[in-house]
């Protein structure tokens, strides 16, 4: 039986808890879904996920735009009588023009950016109400009044994979009005049925990406890491990296997701953190796919990340596309304290001799031209600290394939980075159906021996996707925080042995499942069946007599 741990650990490893009920949790995340799965029509989920969660985010930067300025203003800020359905805030600007631009230029000192009243979301909501003709382009205008003129580059073309003039909306612009006119509307009903803090929107938002992401197939690999992988890399990298068992750390300087999508596993990272009492630095994330970077700021907004604590950054991990990283000395390049990663997985990619003298991949070698998993690997572990942590999900090949991969993977573990493998179950992920695990490395670990968990027979069996339950979860958090040994489960493995197997971590070499078949006893089931045998006799003659009484055949 597995130990239970003590509530505030359990806490800290389930770290999922938010301002609303569950119930209320699931109840709006379904009406929402509701509203997308039947206003959609014929529209690709991917493209109307993009404007469901545009509209969401906009609600919530109105929200927050509402209430910093309410208490700005303090008791200037207008009180509305019932059926008033102007917002407070247009109602000022209209009592107060020569006051505006002052108000304005405080509003981006304290909360950073700046909505005109006619784009917040009660104004966009009223119009949707009334099936106003004007929605579609007042939409237009104030995504491009947030993008180009609310504030700095956090916001720089953020809606820019937004197309409002799209077909798919409607044949013309009045369609495409009527249809945001209804969708709209149906999303602030839904809404104003419930608490709307950022906790509560930043649920929504999640658990929307979470329903596309079911929905989208193998492109859902391109944005979302299941939470139930999410809650596993989180908690081995919000343990002390060097001393485990004493718990989760106090502060993380920063962490970094190179391969981040929708930013979901980086928030995981800071919640987890942030319950056990922790705080986080800095945020860094890297997305080379546009609409899920957009995806990724918004995300980070709406859970209530500040613009100055995180960076988010569209490029190419591969080629190192972003300046920050390309830094040459090493004194003054970035490394951090966590690195967590769920890249695409055997990626296609193009080694030429330039990246083969790049200082990510100069002293391991380059990954294979079918497979970029060990150049995702190595791009993550070149910005980790010397007593950082790194956990990354990657297919079971990189444990065993040869030629170019096995000499990065020998490399590493003859320098002692290689900390845990551990496996996990078939069909977990949207996008695959393949059975994957996950690699922690350190730069300067102390157990000469690498820890393997083998959880690949510890799930719940789904109708499309198998699941990992709390315990599955908590159970693979804590072999790996006590380093514990378990009989088909886990085990410490020497650097010795593992020279012996070629450097080849296959989980299945040094853990097997397999049960010993039980030892027969062939006396004592001999003797069995000697006396079964006195018993059919016995009970034959004794059957036989009463036949006989009865004038009928006897039993052979």
């Amino acid at each position: 039986m597995m130990r239970q741990l003590p509530r505030n650990t359990r806490q800290f490893i389930y770290a999922n808890k938010t301002t609303m009920t569950d119930q209320d949790q699931k109840q709006l995340g379904n009406i929402l879904w509701g509203i997308a799965d039947q206003l959609r029509g014929a529209m690709n989920a991917d493209d109307f996920r993009d404007y469901m969660l545009s509209f969401l985010f906009l609600r919530y930067l109105s929200g927050n735009y509402a209430a910093a300025a309410h208490k700005e203003l303090g008791p200037d800020y207008p009180q509305l009588t019932a059926g008033d359905r102007r917002t407070p805030l247009a109602v000022w600007y209209e009592q107060n023009p020569d006051d505006t631009g002052d108000f304005e230029k405080q509003m981006r000192r304290k909360t950073h950016y700046v909505i005109e009243p006619d784009y917040l979301w009660g104004s966009i909501a009223e119009l949707a109400r009334t099936q106003n003709g004007e929605l579609l382009q007042t939409l237009k205008d104030g995504f491009d009044y947030i993008e180009n003129e609310s504030f700095a580059s956090t916001f720089g073309g953020l809606f820019s994979e937004i197309n409002l003039n799209s077909d798919k909306l409607g044949k013309d612009y009045q369609a495409r009005n009527a249809k945001l006119c209804t969708v709209i509307k149906a999303i602030a009903e839904g809404l104003a049925k419930f608490s709307t803090d950022k906790d509560t929107l930043g649920d929504a938002y999640e658990y929307l990406i979470g329903q596309f992401a079911a929905g989208s197939g193998k492109k859902a690999g391109e944005f979302y890491t299941p939470q139930q992988i999410s809650s596993i890399l989180s908690g081995l990298v919000t343990l002390d990296s060097q001393e485990p068992a004493t718990g989760p750390k106090r502060q993380l300087d920063s962490v970094f997701d190179f391969a981040c999508g929708s930013g979901s596993l980086l928030l995981n990272v800071r919640k987890r953190l942030k319950d056990a009492g922790g705080t986080i630095g800095k945020i860094a994330g890297q997305e080379k796919n546009i609409t899920t970077y957009n995806l990724a700021r918004m995300n980070m907004l709406l859970h209530g990340v500040k613009d100055s604590e995180f960076e988010i950054w569209h490029g190419d991990t591969l080629l190192n596309e972003w300046d920050m990283l390309r830094e040459m000395n090493p004194a003054r390049s970035p490394k951090f304290d966590a690195v967590v990663a769920n890249p695409p997985f055997s990626y296609r990619w193009e080694p030429t001799a330039a990246l083969g003298e790049d200082m990510r991949f100069k002293n391991y070698g380059l990954a294979p031209k079918s497979a970029a998993d060990f150049a995702f690997l190595l791009h993550g572990f070149h910005y980790l600290k010397p007593e950082g942590v790194m956990a990354i999900i990657l297919p079971h090949g990189v444990l065993f394939r040869g030629g170019a991969e096995e000499r990065i993977r020998t490399k590493l573990l003859k320098d002692g980075n290689i900390d845990t493998v551990i496996g996990l179950p078939a069909n977990l992920f949207f996008s695959t159906g393949i059975p994957v695990c996950i690699l922690v490395l350190k730069k300067c670990k102390k157990p000469d021996d690498v820890l393997f968990i083998n959880a690949a027979l510890h799930f719940e069996k789904g109708k499309r996707q198998n699941r990992l339950l709390p315990e599955h979860i908590e159970k693979i958090i804590d072999t790996y925080q006590f380093r514990r040994e378990e009989e088909r489960y886990s085990l410490r493995v020497s650097m010795e042995r593992i020279e012996k197997e070629a450097y080849n971590l296959n989980i299945s070499r040094y853990i097997s499942t397999a049960r010993a078949d039980e030892e027969i006893d062939l006396h004592a089931v001999n003797a069995e069946l000697i006396t079964l045998a006195q018993h059919i006799e016995t009970a034959r003659a004794r059957h036989n007599a009463f036949l006989q009484e009865l004038e009928l055949p006897a039993l052979p």
